[in-house]
């Protein structure tokens, strides 16, 4: 089992991770995931994003019982990318230089939580994300879609560095993350985690790419809406288009010289 004290220590520095979960009406799941996470004796914070009162009880338990558990709250629904930015800044607040997003839905296999710590204490400076491997279950129009943004993802950054843009397994260095919220007027809802990869890329932030099984979703709840969200994330790539267009000089030079570079991609 992992422990935090094996990690206390990255290259001389102090190596502090937590697991962020943006939660929104998963009350069937959530337990789950914190109980996955708490497995490995990580601190969890909890952004409830103006869940209903049934999730909002279970959330209350869930921080009762553990004191390691923080429950931070919106009183309005306000998107996944603003619950994202909430729980980010609170952990800068309290000294975690690092934090692993997880769904709150279940989707994700946490036992793959280990490998994404070691890898981030191997690289402390990098963004560690999530290439998932779909199970036969996902919507067939979802995982069609993905390629739209993953196409245009590509298209905005001029490389195929960014091998998947929307899952939502991540570990984040909190210093270039807290850096580019406070900068950047970034997406609220399911924009958020396109427009930041893309973001990162740009001030060339590295990023590492780990195999990771993904579900859709363990409590059949599913709060991506096809056409509001469609329409938003279209309007966010033509956005960030016209951000590559006057970045294209830059983007093209620094990925002509990363051509004989391996993508970095782990099993």
């Amino acid at each position: 089992m992992l422990g935090l004290r094996h990690l206390q220590r990255v290259v001389g520095n102090v190596f502090k991770p937590c697991v962020l979960v943006p939660v929104y009406n998963h009350e069937h799941a959530v337990a789950r995931v914190v109980e996955g996470a708490r497995a490995f004796d990580l601190p969890v914070i909890l952004v409830d994003d103006g869940s209903n009162a049934s999730c909002a009880r279970e959330l209350d338990r869930l921080a009762a019982a553990d004191s390691r558990i923080e429950l931070l709250r919106h009183t309005v629904n306000r998107g996944k990318g603003d619950a994202m930015k909430t729980g980010m800044r609170n952990a800068s607040a309290r000294g975690f230089t690092h934090a692993m997003q997880i769904d709150a839905d279940g989707q994700h296999a946490l036992s793959d939580v280990p490998r994404f710590i070691d890898e981030a204490r191997c690289h402390p400076d990098e963004l560690i994300c999530g290439r998932p491997i779909f199970d036969a279950d996902i919507p067939a129009v979802r995982f069609y879609g993905r390629y739209f943004s993953h196409a245009m993802v590509w298209l905005e950054t001029l490389s195929l560095s960014i091998p998947d843009s929307m899952c939502g397994l991540r570990l984040y260095p909190i210093k270039p993350m807290i850096e580019l919220i406070d900068s950047t007027r970034l997406g609220a809802r399911m924009d958020f985690e396109i427009e930041l990869l893309v973001r990162l890329n740009w001030r060339n932030v590295p990023m590492r790419w780990l195999a990771t099984r993904v579900t859709y979703p363990s409590d059949g709840v599913s709060h991506y809406r096809y056409v509001f969200d469609n329409i938003l994330v279209a309007r966010t790539h033509a956005r960030l288009l016209v951000g590559m267009l006057w970045r294209s000089p830059v983007l093209f030079w620094r990925n002509l010289s990363r051509l004989a570079s391996p993508l970095r991609l782990s099993p």
